[in-house]
């Protein structure tokens, strides 16, 4: 920390960390604390300028920055003795912040847990708020220094003032340098994940994942729940079999046969830890476990869950997971349930299992750590990936995910893992699980998963015939996707941009980005705006509202170009799914879904939009190696390529195919393709693209045919359509259908 930012009397300091961001403490006996805390990893930044006035205007400190100006008037800090007054104007009379009070026009973080949750829960505050300020609470945070958490000794009030406006990636990327990045996660984590709650034996197991592999269903994790350890079969005496750590041999036979056989079909295994019950005497490891803590084995003495103790720290990694581990696991999946610490000098639990298990799982395996956790608060980014908990499988329930995920970009939580479809309730829905699994393709992980219900499993298989091939059409595509993911993956560890942002995040000023709380980017060149409620009974399709930002915005499944800057009532079948690509966009895709994620694909489809300038980086990574795919395009024809692989990851011989997308169906766009070596690793390629003047007509065909309404009507509308009106008095016709829902659905596409 530079001694030069600070400024400092009896019982108070002040830290001038940015000219946007200040540390603010009070310590009663003038203490002040310079390790690092559970939340706080960093406070050496650049040295900003400003200005100190003493006892100037009966103030006795006042700091000025190009942003901020605080008065301070002594004494303990509060609304009578400290304020800043942030150099915006987003405030209704001002914007000014009293010490310790709730900033009104937060735009709110994130929650520890999803549980139980049908629909809308509280969300704690995040950092980014219409007010342009915003403060972190430090005071209670522990200390954790030279990997040990500890009490502070000296208590005090330890805040971090932000006034970063509307510059929302600005404040989240200096909060990323102040509390720590986020680690990259594994390229496997970016497939899709299954995970049921179910006791299957070890060949119904093998013959689900076959299974998969017949229907050409890309599964790149496979989640043990539960049933892999023993739960029934725990004797009376030791209480409930929730917490486990012996493989249940009535279930799996040969684990270890199955676990390397999952490995053999490119999945990475992970197994349920519940670790609150901590290690009894029917496990397998007891004995090790009594032997290393000094426990009385004769008498079943348990070894209590004491994660602050590092004796029994190194009693759970050695002695209970690593066995483990060389059975072949490859993360964990830790799920603490049972609440915070206890008293002033407890940590909490959770925050001790993030930390120590995710540090484990990264030293096992450099470059590749994971962990599926729960969240603990502001830090937790530097322990991914959050599991959002058992969710109610309703409609209330999905309305609320897509908020809820990329609110949590506001608190630096990007790495969400929610219940796909559901975990527990609800009622047969081929049309929600379906909408909900099109919502885990486009959100951080795409995790499948349900209840120990014999009805819940959400194989594809198990639905209606058309919601089964939309659904294995989104999770071939959600495989395809992972070049385009781990790029973001990247861009959020190196950059601090999250893959899911909301709206806002780049037209902070446009009212409008505020009211689509649903909608979202993904990555650098897409827009989603999710559909969360049923269809409607006469167009059977599924309906949301959409803001497009200023640009043109090409729909990413039908092709079709809209005009931003405007409000769009979209309409989608099962078979689609509202998702934007920008002018210009650039995504590259795995030409070969089926393809181990790992490894680095020899063919990609690389879609390019027409309509402006861009440039994209595809950064592809293995461990801590990292390649560079630059593509320049001009926004009409020429798009240069242009590779950097100085550790030479990539295929000896790769295969891009240029499509040359736009206002076409994507069958049509039209393709180039690019040989790219070791030898020759830069090429400039002429696209040609296409305009077909048919496509929305085609598509208005479609969706009447589908419609439940008489054919004499659906006669009417297309001669109208086909005739030389033009679209102002083709909607206007349309207007005057007495069926509202069959109305906006067509001026959608006549509108586009």
């Amino acid at each position: 920390m530079n001694s030069d930012n600070i400024v400092q009397d009896n019982n108070y300091r002040f830290t001038v960390l940015t000219d946007r961001l200040i540390r603010l403490e009070y310590s009663d006996i003038n203490q002040f604390e310079d390790r690092t805390t559970q939340v706080v990893q960093n406070r050496d930044f650049d040295k900003p300028k400003f200005e100190v006035f003493k006892n100037r205007k009966n103030h006795q400190i006042e700091i000025v920055t190009k942003f901020i100006h605080l008065y301070y008037d002594g004494g303990k800090f509060s609304p009578a003795t400290l304020y800043i007054d942030a150099a915006y104007n987003y405030g209704t009379y001002m914007s000014r912040w009293y010490f310790g009070e709730k900033i009104e026009k937060n735009l709110k973080g994130t929650a520890r847990t999803l549980d139980k949750a049908d629909g809308e829960i509280p969300l704690e505050d995040g950092l980014m708020a219409k007010d342009g300020f915003s403060y972190l609470d430090d005071s209670k945070s522990f200390i954790l220094s030279d990997d040990k958490f500890q009490v502070r000794e000296n208590p005090e009030l330890d805040y971090y003032y932000f006034a970063y406006g509307h510059d929302f990636e600005g404040t989240l990327k200096d909060y990323y340098k102040l509390t720590g990045k986020t680690p990259l996660i594994p390229r496997y984590a970016l497939g899709n994940w299954w995970s049921r709650y179910w006791p299957y034996t070890q060949d119904e197991y093998k013959s689900l994942f076959e299974r998969f592999n017949k229907e050409k269903v890309p599964i790149s994790v496979a989640v043990m729940d539960m049933d892999w350890h023993l739960v029934h079969d725990v004797p009376a005496r030791f209480g409930s079999g929730w917490t486990g750590y012996t493989w249940n041999k009535k279930l799996l036979p040969n684990h270890k046969k199955l676990i390397n056989w999952l490995h053999e079909q490119g999945k990475h295994v992970t197994v349920n830890d519940h670790p609150a019950a901590g290690v009894r005497a029917f496990e397998g490891s007891y004995s090790d476990v009594a032997r290393r803590l000094g426990l009385n084995a004769d008498k079943e003495e348990p070894a209590l869950f004491d994660f602050q103790n590092p004796d029994y720290r190194k009693a759970y990694f050695e002695d209970v997971h690593r066995p483990i581990e060389k059975d072949g696991i490859d993360f964990w999946w830790i799920d603490w349930q049972q609440g915070q610490n206890r008293g002033s000098k407890q940590v909490d639990p959770l925050w001790l299992l993030n930390h120590y298990v995710y540090q484990d799982n990264d030293q096992r395996h450099p470059g590749n750590g994971l962990t599926l956790s729960r969240y603990g608060g502001p830090g937790s980014h530097r322990y991914p990936i959050g599991f959002s908990g058992d969710t109610v499988a309703s409609w209330k329930s999905l309305q609320f995910q897509p908020y809820f995920t990329a609110t949590a970009s506001n608190i630096g939580y990007t790495w969400w893992s929610h219940d796909i479809g559901g975990h527990m309730k609800g009622a047969y829905d081929s049309e929600l699980t379906l909408r909900w699994m099109q919502f885990g393709v486009f959100s951080p992980i795409n995790r499948l998963h349900s209840s120990e219900n014999p009805f819940m499993g959400k194989e594809p298989w198990n639905y209606d015939e058309n919601a089964r091939q939309s659904m294995t059409k989104f999770l071939r595509l959600r495989s395809s996707l992972v070049p385009y993911l781990d790029t973001a993956n990247y861009l959020t560890h190196k950059n601090g941009i999250p893959l899911v942002e909301p709206v806002y995040y780049k037209n902070p000023d446009e009212k409008a980005a505020y009211t689509v709380q649903n909608q979202y980017y993904f990555g650098s060149e897409m827009m989603v705006a999710p559909i969360t409620q049923p269809a409607d009974d006469i167009t059977f399709e599924g309906e949301t509202t959409a803001w497009l930002p200023e640009g043109d915005w090409f729909d990413f499944f039908t092709g079709v170009k809209y005009i931003g800057d405007t409000y769009v009532n979209i309409h989608r079948s099962g078979k689609d799914y509202p998702v934007f690509i920008k002018a210009g966009g650039i995504v590259p895709l795995n030409a070969n879904y089926m393809e181990d994620i790992e490894q680095l694909p020899e063919k990609l489809d690389v879609r390019v939009y027409p309509g402006a300038e861009n440039q994209f980086t595809l950064f592809e990574h293995q461990g801590t190696s990292v390649a560079k795919t630059k593509f320049e395009f001009d926004g009409e024809s020429h798009l240069k390529i242009q590779v950097e692989d100085s550790d030479q990851i990539l295929p000896e011989k790769r295969e891009l195919n240029i499509l040359a997308c736009g206002n076409v169906a994507n069958l049509d766009c039209s393709t180039k393709k690019v040989m790219l070596t070791n030898q020759n690793n830069s090429k400039t390629v002429d696209l040609n693209f296409k305009n077909d003047k048919e496509l929305v007509t085609s598509l208005i065909f479609e969706k009447l045919q589908h419609a439940k309404v008489s054919f004499d009507l659906k006669s009417e509308i297309w001669k109208v359509v086909n005739s030389q009106k033009t679209p102002e008095q083709i909607i206007s016709y349309l207007n005057t259908l007495d069926n509202q829902n069959l109305a906006k659905m067509l001026i959608e596409l006549v509108a586009a």
